[in-house]
């Protein structure tokens, strides 16, 4: 009775910090709004989001390691990987989708990426998925759909596709590495690093060109208030990087990566409400019912998990350590 409980505990944490992740994740698209109608270029607001991010963890994750550098030097293939691909990767690839595609279909592919973390489970690791779980699937797949509205129709770019599945692999690649408790690396060490590379590589790709790099002092507006411009830089620093990156870390390695992904579904129907809230932009009846399907198919896939083992089982007894908790 007593594992039962603390296993439930330890799930309703995790589902608290997935939600938590998801909410600020979806803020980012908001706030980055308001600098790209001022003139900031999209790399510029990314690699400056990310930086802040890791000028702000780099010394909690140091502190996390509490001397045990030799989990860095063994894990410096998966904190490159992480960097590049989950946080640099992801970014850059929906980016350029969006160029050659509506925001709303590039976005629907990136997030098919819990489908390819249940294929990888599968593959990789023999978890197969069970018919309540691929039904669950299904519906939150259907929510999506709803909450971005696709169903009005849209042409689709085969370039575009394929940045927005390179943005799809990006996610999946977070989620799967964001549940990995075998490495031994504290969550906040594994954010830090990752951010920390990350910002490295969009810094390469914006000095050689790759990447366009402009930025305004212009005040950003939101819903017709006019703020300082770095008020809603720092907010993405700080609120969609940093504290997104921790609790999502924490979030997997209670959830696994399954789990996990799916439940990160709930940064779109966040960002349709932060869009609502910020720039008035009001959702449709249409895309409030693609919410709640969402919501249900995340319950029916935990349905169908059963007892079955994950990526990573739950933390131990001390939870979430006192260094990765959010700052306030």
């Amino acid at each position: 009775m007593t594992a039962l409980t603390h296993d439930t505990s330890r799930t309703t944490t995790g589902l608290a910090l997935a939600v938590a992740s998801a909410a600020s994740f979806g803020l980012s698209g908001v706030l980055a709004r308001g600098l790209l109608d001022t003139g900031w270029s999209a790399g510029a607001t990314v690699a400056l989001r990310i930086a802040i991010a890791a000028a702000v963890l780099v010394v909690p994750g140091v502190l996390a390691l509490r001397g045990r550098w030799h989990l860095v030097r063994t894990n410096a293939g998966v904190i490159g990987v992480y960097g590049v691909a989950a946080v640099a990767g992801a970014q850059l690839c929906y980016f350029y989708a969006v160029s050659y595609m509506q925001v709303s279909v590039a976005l629907l592919l990136e997030y098919t990426a819990p489908v390819a973390v249940v294929v990888w489970l599968w593959l990789r690791h023999g978890h197969r998925p069970s018919a309540v779980t691929l039904l669950g699937a299904g519906i939150a797949a259907a929510g999506l759909v709803l909450v971005l509205d696709v169903v009005s129709g849209a042409e689709l770019s085969a370039v575009g596709v394929l940045w927005a599945l390179g943005a799809m692999v990006g996610a999946a690649t977070y989620f799967i590495i964001s549940a990995d408790e075998d490495n031994g690396l504290p969550g906040i060490t594994l954010a830090a690093g990752g951010l920390l590379v990350g910002g490295v590589v969009l810094l390469a790709a914006g000095l050689s060109g790759l990447l366009p790099f402009r930025a305004s002092t212009a005040d950003a507006v939101y819903d017709g208030r006019a703020v300082a411009w770095w008020i809603p830089v720092v907010a993405l620093g700080l609120v969609t990087a940093a504290f997104s990156y921790v609790t999502g870390i924490a979030a997997g390695r209670r959830l696994g990566s399954r789990l996990a992904s799916f439940v990160a579904l709930g940064e779109v129907l966040a960002a349709v409400i932060w869009a609502w809230l910020l720039l008035d932009e009001l959702p449709r009846g249409v895309q409030l019912a693609g919410g709640v399907l969402v919501l249900v198919g995340v319950v029916v896939v935990k349905l169908g998990e059963g007892r079955t083992p994950l990526v990573a089982e739950p933390l131990p007894d001390d939870e979430l350590e006192v260094s990765e908790r959010p700052a306030a």
